[in-house]
């Protein structure tokens, strides 16, 4: 059994943004990826984006962190 945190949060600051992004970094460390190597894998991540869905326009991805053991 693991526990699995999802998140989908919108920051006025990229200050704000950045400091959750530091601190789930700090946590890699500690985080699992599932079944890494077969077909039904779940790889951990976390994503940095700036979302212009508000102006009808895409995001854009800045920075991405997946987990892999391997």
């Amino acid at each position: 059994m693991k526990y699995r945190v999802r998140l989908d949060l919108f920051f006025e600051s990229e200050i704000d943004a950045r400091s959750l992004v530091a601190y789930a970094e700090s946590l890699t460390g500690k985080a699992v990826s599932l079944n890494e190597g077969n077909p039904d894998e779940e790889i951990a991540f976390w994503d940095l984006e700036i979302c212009r869905h508000d102006e009808g326009l895409p995001c854009t991805k800045l920075e991405r962190m997946e987990i892999r053991s391997k």
